[in-house]
């Protein structure tokens, strides 16, 4: 049996208050407040929290089902859900917090990176609503909100390591600060999430009966558990570069000439199951985090050798959507056992996108009086953003190269 000991954060409680306007003894009887925003892909999310990270109300609207039917995401048609929802959304988090537009300290959103038909959904919808309301408008950074998560749940302290991994996009920092970060490593092509949705596209998997409601990912991860990885080694993407960078896109094509040729000797059309389904799903699934984590170990020892972390009790906190992958999780657990690090995961609710998780990284930036804007302030979003300070050349010209680390499997994977 596989133990881990991954420390998965605990959910907090929804808590309901019904706030007075009338001050208790001089002061006010409430905490500051931000309502989040969240529309850079294909989810429309809306939070409230206060500046204790307590979530007062939240409402999600997921376009995953209407995307699974269409083959992907197509960016015309979630702009569209994203203007039909948004509202709503919105509405039912101040009602579910009990929160009037009038009761809020700031209104933070995603405006950077994404979709630009999304981004500019959330954006306008965000702009109307502050200076309607006259608060103060805090842009958020989609990856920023993602690394800072886990500060809301646990006291993860700075400077600490970071590993983002969703659908577009895959990074390595350290955060030093709330709006502080080196950049260590990131995507070269497609990201992790990107390659395991063509994957589970390209093997039919929307037809497998499990498999019908489950975006591309989980149906890779609930495959796998029945499938044997070693029947197909693939190889690990880009073995000979000692940098962090990420690359998913060879390994991708590599999985699409095995699946063709199954086809061939099955006898089989593109679109059919095929018998080896769920061993492909288990080596896919194992060599993604198999180049996850050896990227990692990799910036782990980059970061003690330029003292990036501290000595004490240093911590990696894994989030993203793909983040949500149980077997992803206990694979990077054998690089943080081996090199002494406290691997943080939010719960999966909140690695994937929400409006939670930008509410809180306004709640950060609120605190420390950092990017608040005048309601008035016009705002672009950015559908490319980097994070950070970029040291990547810095990591490649260290040129570390690893030692042997035997990983932990686990055994239902």
């Amino acid at each position: 049996m596989f133990l881990t000991q991954v420390k998965i954060l605990p959910r907090l409680l929804r808590r309901k208050h019904t706030f007075d306007s009338t001050p208790l003894f001089g002061k006010a009887s409430f905490s500051r407040l931000v309502l989040g925003i969240e529309t850079s892909c294909d989810d429309t999310g809306a939070a409230v929290l206060d500046e204790t990270g307590a979530i007062l109300g939240e409402s999600l609207h997921s376009q995953k089902e209407v995307h699974l039917r269409s083959g992907g995401i197509i960016p015309t048609v979630a702009q569209q859900l994203h203007r039909e929802n948004i509202e709503r959304v919105v509405q039912e988090a101040l009602e579910r917090s009990c929160v009037t537009p009038g009761q809020l300290s700031a209104v933070a959103t995603t405006v950077k990176p994404g979709l630009a038909l999304s981004l500019a959904i959330g954006l306008e919808f965000s702009q109307r609503f502050v200076r309607q309301h006259n608060k103060p408008f805090i842009p958020i950074h989609h990856m920023e909100a993602h690394a800072l998560t886990a500060r809301m749940l646990q006291p993860v302290s700075f400077p600490f390591l970071v590993l983002l991994v969703s659908g577009g996009h895959s990074l390595l920092a350290v955060a030093r600060g709330v709006d502080d970060f080196l950049l260590l490593g990131h995507t070269l092509d497609i990201a992790p999430g990107d390659a395991l949705d063509k994957v589970a596209r390209r093997l039919s998997l929307i037809k497998h009966p499990q498999c019908s409601t489950l975006s591309g990912g989980q149906a890779i991860e609930l495959l796998a558990k029945d499938g044997d990885r070693t029947l197909f080694p693939f190889k690990t993407p880009m073995g000979q570069t000692y940098d962090c960078c990420f690359s998913f896109a060879g390994l991708h094509n590599q999985i699409t000439l095995t699946i063709k040729k199954k086809e061939a000797e099955e006898g089989v059309e593109q679109g059919t199951l095929l018998r080896c389904v769920n061993d492909i799903a288990a080596a896919t699934q194992h060599t993604v985090a198999s180049h996850l984590a050896k990227r990692t170990h990799r910036a782990i020892l980059f970061c003690k050798t330029n003292n990036l972390l501290p000595s004490n009790n240093p911590s990696l906190v894994l989030s993203g959507g793909v983040a949500s992958n149980q077997y992803i999780r206990k694979v990077l657990t054998s690089i943080t056992e081996t090199t002494g690090l406290q691997l943080f995961c939010p719960p999966p609710k909140y690695c994937t996108d929400n409006g939670v998780m930008i509410a809180w990284n306004g709640v950060e930036r609120l605190r420390e009086g950092k990017g608040i804007l005048p309601p008035h302030v016009d705002v672009r979003y950015e559908p490319k953003a980097p994070l950070g300070v970029d040291i990547t050349a810095e990591v490649k010209a260290a040129a570390i190269k690893l030692p042997s680390v035997r990983m932990k499997i686990p055994t239902d994977g």
